[in-house]
């Protein structure tokens, strides 16, 4: 008899299986790729402290301590579908269907797709996905690429890739359109790479970046941004310019480039095209939802947590019964964040099961605590007003919960 299924291996997924094991619970993790680590296998970045994060090492700390504890991690097994009957839930893989009283949901998140001509042609890629060829498979994805799309993330892996020893000649904007949204559009990618200011790496940068933030200030920015753009790291940032196309016949051979006014519409006879052999899209992340939807969970748009993310408390349950949630699911946040997040939902499950000590309330209170900490503590935010975010899902949670109960004060929730 499985306690307690756990759908993903990431961060999320085997810090909460950790918990669960650590209280005598019988836990199965199950992931699509051919090893646990999730997101972490991918990362590698030096934090704000000189400290480098090497997510590979942590993949391989929490593997071994889930191994400890006997849980049993099964790799390269699809989860389809997730239902409950007599009390049970019902997981259906690729290898048959699952049986227990509890499911822990950490399934993370995907990318954006941000379609324009050409972007089917081999050597195009997700910025995910070069930084998991790059980091986990040691294949050069290029030898000259550009990325297309400003955002946190594609920052994050540009770094990685230059370290890999991969030049990247530059950052565009995609072009602006129904799909692309405020990606194309240089103030609002403007304001959401301020939120990261305090990383650039120069103090002029920092210094310039503060005074970015009025709005008056950015307008102007914009309206004299140089064309040849700001080098972040020795590569251009180039918010004035967005691609229409890329190039190539069998393979990529270049992006075609125009520039755009401070409101992201096209130049017109300012197309310059400009030679690549690879290019990634970074379209940004959404959270990795389905299976919840699936489930019954009722969901929530919740754009400052990255889209529709299924209900839940801080403590990681949903309103079905034996069912929780943890990591980027719920929000798209940083590895850190969704292993104290997977232990949150491990003593939440263990308070459901009866199986924790007198100290289970004390020790799911701090674990609650511990997430708003690393929160507070984390140097970016994928989206910048995740507080916000969290915030209208609790109290979204606490409307819920007074409906199912009929309470009529939320003063009497104890």
């Amino acid at each position: 008899m499985i306690d307690v299924i756990v759908i993903g291996g990431g961060p999320a997924g085997l810090a909460g299986a950790i918990a669960c094991a650590g209280s005598g619970l019988k836990v199965t993790v199950i992931d699509e790729f051919i090893k646990p680590g999730g997101r972490l296998l991918g990362q590698l970045h030096q934090e704000p402290s000189g400290a480098w994060w090497n997510g590979i090492k942590e993949s391989e700390r929490l593997h071994q301590e889930a191994k400890k504890l006997s849980v049993d991690i099964r790799c390269g097994v699809s989860v389809y579908n997730l239902e409950k009957e007599n009390h049970l839930w019902n997981v259906h893989t690729s290898l048959g269907t699952l049986e227990a009283p509890f499911v822990l949901v950490a399934t993370g998140a995907a990318e954006y797709p941000i379609p324009l001509p050409g972007w089917t042609l081999p050597g195009v890629m997700s910025i995910g996905a070069a930084q998991v060829m790059t980091n986990v498979h040691r294949i050069q994805v290029g030898k000259k690429g550009i990325i297309i799309g400003a955002n946190i993330l594609a920052f994050a892996i540009l770094n990685e890739l230059q370290l890999a020893g991969i030049t990247i000649d530059r950052v565009v904007l995609p072009e602006k359109s129904v799909l692309s949204q405020k990606a194309g559009e240089p103030e609002e990618v403007m304001k959401s790479l301020l939120k990261a200011a305090h990383l650039a790496p120069s103090p002029l940068l920092r210094i310039g970046s503060g005074f970015m933030k009025n709005d008056w200030i950015r307008k102007i920015g914009l309206n004299f941004y140089p064309k040849n753009g700001m080098k972040v790291n020795g590569t251009p940032l180039q918010l004035r310019k967005a691609a229409t196309e890329i190039i190539g016949k069998d393979q990529v051979e270049g992006v075609r480039v125009a520039d755009i006014d401070a409101n992201g519409n096209i130049v017109a006879g300012s197309e310059t095209i400009y030679e690549a052999d690879f290019v990634c899209i970074a379209g940004g992340l959404y959270p990795l939802a389905e299976l919840a939807a699936v489930a019954g969970c009722p969901f929530q748009y919740v754009p400052e947590l990255g889209g529709h993310v299924p209900h839940h408390s801080e403590s990681m349950e949903t309103p079905l019964d034996g069912l929780f949630v943890a990591g980027n699911i719920t929000g798209i946040e940083s590895g850190k964040i969704a292993m104290a997040q997977g232990t949150t939902a491990g003593l939440s499950i263990i308070k459901h099961a009866g199986k924790g000590s007198n100290t289970i309330d004390q020790q799911l209170q701090q674990a609650i605590q511990n997430v708003l900490y690393v929160r507070q503590q984390a140097a970016i935010q994928f989206n910048s007003e995740i507080d916000s975010g969290r915030r209208k899902m609790n109290e979204l949670w606490g409307s819920l919960y007074l409906k199912n109960n009929d309470i009529s004060s939320p003063e009497k929730i104890v």
